[in-house]
């Protein structure tokens, strides 16, 4: 097994292989690995980029840029051994990281059989073919030769969309909103046009606190359960001693010993967020393991649920790329009946907090969401639905300060963005250039 080893970062007992990590942290190296045996560099970043690779004679190297990406620890140099001299990272400029594959003396390779591929924009890899020896190999030209790479292929949510185009300009509107007016921000973000599959992944892959959001998939699975005939929505459900917290909801308000349906309970747990109700139904389901499993059945890996409510330390986790998966999921059917995914809508329909996503809706659209508020971490995720029947998936999550508006105000500003770009964008064409 692969052991990930921090600094000096060398990887123990794993021949030909070299292995790094870093801490989690926006727009920087997250991780890259180099495996000697298949000549193949991986890199992956929290932040999405679009790398740039050459080729460097004397001596002759392989140089990957990532724009608008820090290194954020010190240059490294780690020897690798045979025709692969070394890996070495560094900080190009203070907006663009730097890694260099540095081949052994008198070996040299061809830029064209040089493959730049992304799987997402936020995961590469560089796969160098055999070095071979100047003698045999013509020689390098002093001329940095660029190396081509190919993007990513384009994101269908496992299929449920179909291959849409990244929504360009509305990624570098948004960037720039992050940049400019709400810079002491963290964020990341996803979006998805359900009619032409035209996405948006900023950040979206990166792990955040879920707050009260991790109520919707917990709704989703409340509802499997329904389906499969585990759970009677008319069953009576007791609030017992352990299961009664503060925080959001009224519930934590009425004496132990008081009794709900199940249905009524499901609802308090959306609607008003209550806490107390959220902690009845995990604990109707079988507890955090169990739902847990269920969340890894969807394909979801990053959305966790360590403790229950309130999760006041932000230990339960997701990303915002997931929350989208599991709302094409919702909206296409994939995980419950027609009669349960009606309810589930209803529900997340009737949310009491307006003051995020809603905000910069237009006029007689809907919206069937969910809200999260720890103080540090601010979100909310939905299906919108405009009056004009089209419909997309939305999935915002900021850390800020304690309290700090901004991230509300963020919220606000990105969403009146996009509604106000997709609400004009043709249904089946790309819109990667339009300009509102």
């Amino acid at each position: 097994m692969q052991t990930v080893v921090k600094f000096p970062w060398l990887v123990s007992g794993l021949v030909g292989s070299l292995l790094l990590s870093a801490p989690a942290r926006a727009d920087v190296l997250q991780s890259w690995r180099f495996d000697a045996r298949q000549n193949q560099l991986e890199i992956a970043t929290d932040e999405g980029v679009q790398p740039t690779a050459q080729l460097i004679a004397n001596p002759t190297r392989v140089v990957i840029d990532l724009p608008g990406i820090r290194l954020g620890r010190p240059k490294t140099s780690q020897m690798v051994g045979g025709t692969v001299q070394a890996v070495r990272t560094g900080q190009f400029n203070a907006q663009t990281a730097r890694l260099v594959v540095e081949l052994a003396p008198g070996y040299t390779v061809d830029p064209q059989q040089v493959k730049v591929q992304g799987s997402s924009f936020t995961h590469w890899t560089v796969q160098l073919p055999t070095p071979q020896p100047t003698a045999i190999a013509t020689l390098p030209s002093n001329t940095p030769q660029a190396i081509a790479t190919l993007a990513p292929p384009p994101d269908t949510f496992g299929g449920l969309v179909p291959a849409g185009q990244p929504l360009t300009w509305l990624q570098q509107r948004l960037a720039s909103l992050r940049t400019s007016k709400y810079s002491s921000l963290r964020s990341g973000m996803a979006f998805l046009d359900m009619e032409t599959g035209n996405y948006l992944n900023l950040n979206g892959d990166k792990v955040y606190a879920t707050a009260s959001i991790i109520k919707f998939p917990i709704l989703i699975a409340f509802f499997q359960d329904v389906d499969a005939g585990k759970i009677n929505l008319n069953e009576t459900l007791t609030m017992t001693r352990d299961v009664v917290v503060g925080g959001s909801g009224e519930m934590q308000d009425l004496p132990v010993g008081s009794k709900f349906s199940a249905l009524e309970t499901v609802n308090k747990m959306i609607t008003i967020s209550d806490n107390t109700a959220t902690n009845m139904i995990i604990k109707r389901m079988g507890g955090l393991q169990v739902l847990n499993q269920r969340f890894r059945s969807w394909g979801l890996e990053k959305t966790v649920i360590r403790n229950w409510l309130p999760d006041l330390g932000g230990t339960n986790t997701t990303t915002a790329r997931e929350l989208v998966h599991l709302l094409a999921m919702l909206d296409q059917q994939k995980l419950l009946s027609p009669k349960s995914q009606a309810q589930a809508i209803d529900i997340l329909q009737r949310v009491k907090n307006r003051k995020l996503l809603p905000v910069g809706l237009g006029r007689g659209a809907t919206i069937a969401h969910k809200t999260g508020d720890i103080g540090f971490l601010l979100g909310d995720a939905g299906i919108v639905v405009m009056p004009n029947g089209k419909h997309y998936l939305a999935a915002v999550l900021v850390e800020s300060a304690y309290d700090d508006p901004a991230a509300r105000d963020f919220i606000q500003d990105v969403s009146r963005i996009v509604y106000t770009y997709l609400d004009q964008a043709p249904r089946t064409a790309s819109v990667s250039q339009l300009n509102p």
